[in-house]
């Protein structure tokens, strides 16, 4: 969030400075781990398919400028069983409302069997019979390292600053502007945006210290059998495959040259602390997603681990996004905490934030996202 609005702050000739404790694309926050999940039927809610529309325009456009490959539309597959209602971010049934939504909005998509399921991926051939699939093919995945650097280095190209090693600790009132405490230095800005993701609790204090939860999730990649399954283009996908919570997975095809897939769950359990986030995945983390999640499953992946990753969900309590005016704090905007689904939206939000920043409003209704829900 804070590269994009970085990005299109300084597109819209602001004089803008971004601030990062870290040295971004890095791998201590939210956007990491080589791919993010897009689909423009958003199963979280009708509010979020104008973001996720405008996002894959804007990846697009910054390809075309930076030569960068941002975005792989390899399709999205979504599966359940047809006896289930999967509850998932925040949605009673997402995968009805992923079709409904496709439906209202004109999303070209496909509804299939679970014979159609096996005959066009026979990675997913283990699928029982009775699953349902929501195919989209202008669905599929974005780079967020990658997405991430580009639009840093094209905010730096348009005259924006970009302070790295440098902790925001306080935000102070100064007048009409804000006094900004980074590290050693000192800032005053008409106007501050905040996107710090699993720190913004601890920055902006109440509601958000009550409001947000920051949970721990892992990333595995498993190694592929040979000879390799897996058609030359397969879809990232969400697959639910049991009744209980914790009975659904999602994950990404195979990227070229690396021999496995990634795949992962979604953990809502609240760390006490987030200067005590473990980031070690050890062996038998590994064993029990591969039992979990993959084995019976999928066909073609092996349970020898390629890699694991750890990153952070900053989860508000009806699972939406914060988008707004900081209550207490002027000339202050809060963009985060996302709760997980936050990165295919991301391009269009900081669109609509330095809109909103520079004239008040924005093009794209960001009322959904509006701190008043959880008065």
């Amino acid at each position: 969030m804070g590269a994009a609005t970085l990005y299109q702050l300084a597109k819209a000739g602001a004089k803008v400075v971004g601030i990062d404790r870290f040295a971004p694309p890095h791998d201590q926050g939210s956007s990491h781990g080589d791919t993010r999940i897009t689909r423009l039927a958003v199963g979280e809610g009708a509010a979020y398919v104008p973001l996720v529309r405008r996002s894959q325009q804007i990846w697009r456009e910054l390809e075309a400028q930076s030569g960068e490959a941002l975005f792989e539309q390899c399709g999205v597959l979504v599966m359940s069983s047809t006896e289930m209602a999967p509850a998932l971010h925040g949605a009673a049934d997402f995968v009805a409302t992923t079709i409904e939504l496709a439906r209202t909005y004109g999303i070209d998509h496909e509804i299939l069997t679970s014979a159609q399921i096996r005959a066009r991926f026979p990675q997913f051939g283990p699928i029982r019979d009775g699953a349902v699939g929501y195919f989209e093919p202008e669905g599929g995945f974005v780079r967020p390292e990658r997405c991430i650097a580009t639009q840093l280095a094209g905010a730096q190209a348009l005259g924006a600053t970009l302070m790295t090693g440098a902790t925001v600790s306080a935000l102070k009132p100064e007048g009409d502007a804000v006094r900004i405490q980074a590290g050693d230095r000192t800032l005053v800005a008409g106007k501050v945006i905040v996107c710090a993701g699993m720190w913004s609790a601890e920055l902006l204090g109440e509601p958000f210290s009550r409001l947000l939860k920051v949970c721990r999730q892992t990333l595995f990649w498993f190694k592929l059998a040979e000879p390799v399954i897996f058609p030359a283009v397969s879809p990232s996908f969400i697959l639910v495959h049991g009744s209980r919570e914790t009975d659904s997975c999602y994950g990404f095809p195979p990227i070229p040259g690396e021999g496995s897939m990634k795949i992962a769950t979604e953990q809502y359990a609240p760390l006490e602390s987030i200067e005590t986030l473990d980031r070690s995945v050890c062996q038998a983390d590994a064993d029990e997603m591969y039992r979990a999640q993959v084995a019976g499953n999928f066909a073609g992946v092996t349970p020898e681990l390629a890699k694991a990753r750890v990153c952070t969900y900053t989860v508000t309590p009806d699972h939406g996004f914060i988008i707004d005016d900081h209550p207490a704090l002027r000339n202050v905007t809060v963009v985060s905490a996302c709760s997980g689904h936050g990165f295919k939206h991301s391009a269009a939000i900081g669109e609509a934030v330095a809109q909103r920043c520079l004239t008040g409003t924005s093009e794209i209704d960001l009322s959904a996202f509006s701190l008043s829900r959880f008065a």
